[in-house]
């Protein structure tokens, strides 16, 4: 029972991750970039580093410590999958790819779960959390600029599409928070008018819901004969860009999902506003006016800005549908891959999406409560 006491019970299930990921295959080496290739494992001497901080995780240490053992095991995965990827690239043939296989991917998930616990855990004040994330972000940046993977197949599929890279990359991000502009210069007036006027919500919430409600496909599809006919009928709209296919039905589409987490949560946050405040407010003498832009607006804006949250992740993530139909983004590179069967292909879109989603999941959650103090 002693024993039993001293283990962490997430940190328990975090290094069974870890050492299910020492079982399996840490890298891929292939021929070129469509075969499946060979499995390569880490060496004896590295397990037994990489179990020892798992270990350290697993214990009821300070928190200090399990950070630490969080950092360092994330820290020495990345640098092993460099350091093998360019030990195997050495003298292999140009169509030759090193690609993380399921061992690292698991492995590298137990480090960071073991990391967030830790920071979970520590209640650092929100100006440290928020250095945190800056610092997190930085260290990534500055790993992909060392070179350090650079024989790592997936930033092998970036170089040598560098500058269609950074143009998607801006397609993906005028997408995702184009659409969000929209909504809020929409939805914002829309929750205000719904606040006051009650009976107009069930009517409004509906519609909103159904569009909601709509699969992404589906929504894209419906855009595509209704811009076409715009196209075609209304002076001046093909020259502004607007067609059948392309950027502008992906972001109406954007836009149309955005609305209801918008009005609703401006409506949620209206009328949960404090009425003791509200009445103090009239009680000094202002007006309705004031006490809505004074008081209910101010003590609205931490359900606002969740609702910003979860508008930008989740266009980050549909925007990636837009690469069907050619709205550009990511998508480009995740429907190219899938046409190819090229898994690294894949993956230059999916992991920048997943890792702009989260740093905006995190950053914006921060905002929230900041806003809320």
């Amino acid at each position: 029972m002693t024993a039993l006491r001293r283990i962490d019970p997430p940190g328990l299930l975090f290094g069974a991750m870890g050492v299910g990921a020492l079982l399996l295959p840490f890298l891929h080496f292939r021929p070129n970039r469509i075969v499946l290739g060979d499995a390569v494992h880490l060496g004896p001497f590295y397990v037994a580093m990489v179990s020892g901080l798992l270990a350290i995780g697993m214990l009821r240490l300070p928190q200090w410590a399990r950070l630490g053992s969080g950092v360092a095991g994330a820290m020495l995965l990345v640098w092993l999958a460099g350091a093998l990827a360019a030990e195997l690239s050495d003298g292999a043939p140009a169509a030759a790819r090193v690609s993380p296989a399921s061992g690292a991917w698991l492995g590298l998930a137990a480090f960071v779960l073991l990391i967030a616990d830790a920071l979970s855990k520590m209640r650092l004040a929100l100006s440290l959390r928020m250095a945190a994330l800056a610092l997190a972000c930085g260290a990534v940046a500055g790993l992909l600029l060392s070179g350090h993977l650079a024989q790592i197949s997936v930033l092998q599929e970036y170089a040598a599409r560098r500058d269609v890279f950074a143009a998607q990359s801006l397609r993906h991000l005028t997408l995702a928070f184009g659409s969000l502009v929209g909504a809020l210069i929409v939805g914002l007036p829309l929750g205000l008018l719904l606040y006051h006027e009650r009976r107009l919500r069930t009517g409004v919430m509906g519609i909103l819901n159904l569009l909601q409600t709509t699969p992404s496909l589906a929504l894209f599809g419906m855009m595509i004969p209704l811009l076409s006919w715009v196209a075609a009928n209304v002076p001046g709209a093909a020259e502004m860009g607007i067609a059948g296919i392309g950027f502008a039905p992906a972001l109406i589409a954007l836009f149309l999902y955005s609305l209801l987490p918008v009005v609703g949560n401006t409506v949620v946050g209206l009328d949960n506003a404090s009425p003791l405040a509200r009445e103090a407010a009239r009680g000094m003498g202002m007006t309705p006016a004031q006490v809505l832009a004074r008081v209910s607006i101010p003590l609205a804006l931490p359900v606002i800005m969740a609702a910003v949250r979860i508008v930008l992740v989740q266009n980050i993530g549909l925007a990636v549908i837009a690469g069907l139909i050619g709205g550009g983004g990511y998508g480009t590179f995740v429907f190219q891959g899938l046409n190819q069967t090229a898994t690294d292909l894949i993956l230059l879109g999916a992991v920048p999406t997943v890792a702009m989603a989260l740093v905006a999941g995190i950053a914006l959650d921060l905002a929230a409560e900041a806003f809320e103090r």
